[in-house]
């Protein structure tokens, strides 16, 4: 076969290309080269910082890649956990494990010392200080210790004057609104199941139960006298010691508990904050509110162990006691006669002034 015929045959069997296919070609390069300058541009960035991983959304920067691909699941409901009973999303099961305890009622952290039950460990924590007296976060100011971090917070705007939250109703600027809103909205999301009394926060509510279970550990060392709160023993003691530190700038009399001192001012003020809903009447102080609130419900929350009748007001409740006691408290300091009751008395203390009005 001649030299000329062998070239012919290769250059016949030599593939011809093919437009669509080169058009093919050149995108995939660019696809190539456009990834290869991504890639370039990543390290460049991982080069420049490392250990920081930035969400698009927020702005939020994480250690690390996968702690951010966690973080992003918040943004979409991507790989949320779902709670079946209220519907509440979280990111991590852990936390929905933790949620789920709210409507099982579940406390599998017990305090060893009073058998008390929590939901969370770290409730657990903070529960066992009020046993051993810890107070690991202190006042730089004034030195006063406290269970929790978010006790000192509130505390520091006792110093310095800060009054962050503004009430839209009527104006005025608290370290603490909620309590507040109770005058207008008189939203009490807490209840006794005993005395039916409202509370705007659990802890009070826990604190008000030892009402009626008789839980007293702090005794004073003076009089014997027992207290459910060690704030209410320090209040009693300055009664012994006659120590008045708070006092009223415009007439002067002292108070052994700031809290009695803002009672106080509303004398000089005129400051009624408290208002029935039904008859518009407005009182100095809650518990007013709440007694004066019985006159329309008729609601008697206090009732007599012994013959089941029921009363508006504890007082009256004490009074029907000495029914079935036979004690009479209140004496006579004319003719020494003893009565059960205070009305009583009174009505026959104007037996001697009519008497010594005749006389006369």
């Amino acid at each position: 076969m001649s030299a000329d015929k062998r070239r012919t045959d290769v250059f016949m069997v030599t593939p011809t290309t093919n437009h669509k296919d080169s058009e093919r070609d050149e995108e995939l390069q660019q696809n190539k080269d456009e990834n290869h300058d991504t890639t370039k541009q990543n390290r460049l960035i991982e080069t420049q910082d490392k250990s920081s991983y930035s969400c698009s959304i927020c702005d939020e920067t994480f250690t690390e890649n996968s702690l951010l691909a966690k973080h992003l699941k918040i943004h979409t409901d991507e790989g949320l956990f779902s709670c079946k009973i209220c519907g509440k999303t979280s990111s991590r099961k852990c936390h929905l494990d933790v949620h789920m305890r709210t409507h099982t009622g579940e406390k599998p952290f017990l305090c060893n010392l009073c058998g008390k039950g929590f939901s969370q460990k770290g409730h657990l924590t903070i529960h066992t200080r009020t046993h051993t007296g810890e107070r690991p976060f202190s006042c730089k100011i004034c030195e006063k210790g406290f269970i929790e971090k978010g006790l000192l917070t509130d505390h520091m705007s006792v110093h310095t004057g800060e009054r962050p939250f503004l009430c839209k109703v009527c104006g005025k600027d608290f370290r603490r609104l909620t309590l507040h809103m109770e005058s207008h909205t008189g939203e009490d999301p807490f209840s006794c199941k005993i005395c039916g009394e409202g509370f705007c926060e659990k802890d009070f509510l826990t604190e008000h139960m030892k009402i009626h279970t008789g839980d007293r550990p702090f005794p004073c060392k003076i009089c014997g006298k027992s207290f459910s709160r060690k704030s209410s023993l320090t209040v009693h003691v300055r009664t012994h010691v006659a120590e008045k530190p708070f006092s009223c700038e415009i007439c002067g009399k002292g108070f052994c508990a700031k809290a009695f001192l803002n009672l106080h001012m509303r004398v000089h003020t005129g400051d009624r904050p408290f208002s029935c809903v039904i008859c518009g009447k407005t009182y100095t102080q809650k518990s007013h509110l709440s007694v004066h609130l019985r006159t329309h419900t008729g609601d008697r929350p206090f009732s007599c162990t012994l013959c089941g009748k029921s009363f508006q007001y504890k007082l009256s409740l004490t009074e029907h006691m000495t029914i079935h006691t036979g004690e009479k408290p209140f004496s006579c300091n004319v003719c020494e006669k003893r009565f059960c009751k205070k009305c009583n008395l009174i009505l026959h203390m104007r037996n001697h002034a009519s008497e010594n009005s005749v006389s006369c």
